[in-house]
């Protein structure tokens, strides 16, 4: 009996195809991978802190916020501020049944609707240094406060930003100082490894970090006094507003943003953070200059005290760092200066030698040499002198012909 014959496949839409194509390009992985950008945005969302992406078009500043929605598992509700007018985040008036008596109403847009039905989820406000003044001024108090017309956000919502460089956005606008104040800046640059691989299918994985609760009191305590010691010391850095426009619209310090500081610094260390992430988010809410400081002064505030040190210099712990440990030799002396006994003196010179000997030499050549300054007539010349004369010696003669090179390169130069 003859086979009746197959039959015949159906057609197979092109635009199905393509589909199909489309989603197999789409299918890509994440993978835990150390990156310092994302580290320091998923730490300032944590923080419940706005966050303000800077970067050229087409760096990923989008894609990196979509996939840190996915994986946070929070509903992204994306906003392009430039095509709204200022109405649609300060409300829109609806006239009730007695305007008179119950006043005009200002009613949210969709979005926010839809945000507040949720209870969670990430708002992200695109092209923001697109958006007209107007519009800016209507956005501060969404940013701020979280409100939108008479509505308030609930406390689930996080709120993501980006923004490229007036020089480089479409018909941009410099950001107002009261809204860039309101945010932390963080740089966004591509990464060409991590492109690559993302490309090949595998993108790092955006994770909340872990906070440990054992941390909890000690990285509040340590942020109050990092804060509240350098303000202190350098109070005309409480508040900075730069004269320049294109400054304004960037980081810089006020008491709002030393207060975001300060609990920056709280989630970092309660999350274990690396510094390079801490000072990305620091300098991303006060500026380079007085985030530096900041910086600078939290490494001051482990150090031993300069008296526990000439107690016991046999045994006193010197840093790793070299500007970290130079600052130990250079406060002991300072602190022999200010009450100067033999003793003292004398202990000073064994921890300059212990320093020589366990670390870079000409670390101790400006604290030998204001230590030798102080030496009183009746007191011998220790030991520990010998041994660190061949340094400081070493040392001038370097600075001699250095100098001596200087010199002579001018000299050629006329």
């Amino acid at each position: 009996m003859p086979q009746e014959p197959a039959p015949a496949a159906l057609p197979v839409a092109p635009l199905e195809v393509a589909s199909a194509l489309l989603a197999v390009l789409g299918d890509t992985t994440t993978e835990p991978r150390r990156d310092m950008q994302l580290e320091a945005l998923t730490l300032a969302v944590a923080a419940d802190l706005p966050v303000l992406l800077w970067g050229e078009p087409g760096i990923g500043k989008t894609a990196a916020v979509t996939q840190l929605a996915e994986e946070l598992d929070l509903p992204l509700s994306t906003v392009i501020a430039s095509v709204h007018e200022p109405s649609d985040f300060s409300g829109l008036p609806v006239v009730g049944d007695d305007p008179a008596t119950q006043g005009v109403p200002m009613a949210p847009p969709d979005w926010a609707v839809r945000l507040v039905r949720q209870g969670r989820g990430l708002l992200f406000l695109d092209e923001l240094s697109t958006a007209p003044p107007a519009v800016q001024a209507a956005l501060l108090r969404l940013v701020l406060e979280r409100r939108v017309g008479a509505l308030r956000l609930p406390e689930g919502i996080r709120i993501v930003a980006a923004a490229n460089p007036r020089a480089s956005a479409a018909d941009g606008w410099e950001l107002s100082a009261p809204l860039a104040n309101r945010f932390v800046h963080l740089p966004w640059m591509h990464d060409s490894e991590v492109v690559v691989r993302g490309l090949g299918g595998t993108w790092p994985r955006a994770t909340l970090p872990r906070l440990d609760p054992a941390e909890v009191p000690r990285a509040v305590d340590l942020a109050r006094r990092a804060v509240c010691g350098l303000l202190t010391a350098r109070p005309k850095l409480v508040h900075q507003l730069p004269a320049n426009e294109a400054r304004r619209g960037g980081a810089w310090p006020s008491p709002r943003t030393w207060d975001m500081a300060l609990r920056l610094i709280a989630f970092a260390t309660a999350a274990g953070a690396q510094r390079d992430v801490l000072s990305l988010l620091v300098r991303g809410v006060v500026g380079d200059g007085p985030g530096l400081e900041l910086l600078a002064s939290m490494d001051r505030m482990d150090l031993p005290d300069p008296e526990d040190v000439l107690a016991d210099p046999a045994g006193a712990e010197l840093p790793q760092r070299g500007d970290l440990r130079q600052a130990v030799m250079e406060a002991v002396v300072s602190a022999v200066a200010t009450r100067p006994t033999r003793e003292r003196w004398d202990a000073a010179w064994s921890l300059l030698v212990r320093a020589m000997e366990t670390g870079a030499p000409d670390l101790v050549v400006v604290p030998a040499t204001t230590l030798a300054a102080l030496r009183q007539d009746e007191w011998d010349v220790p030991a520990a002198i010998e041994r660190l004369a061949g340094a400081v010696d070493l040392s001038r003669r370097a600075d001699r012909a250095a100098a001596r090179v200087a010199h002579a390169a001018a000299k050629a130069t006329r």
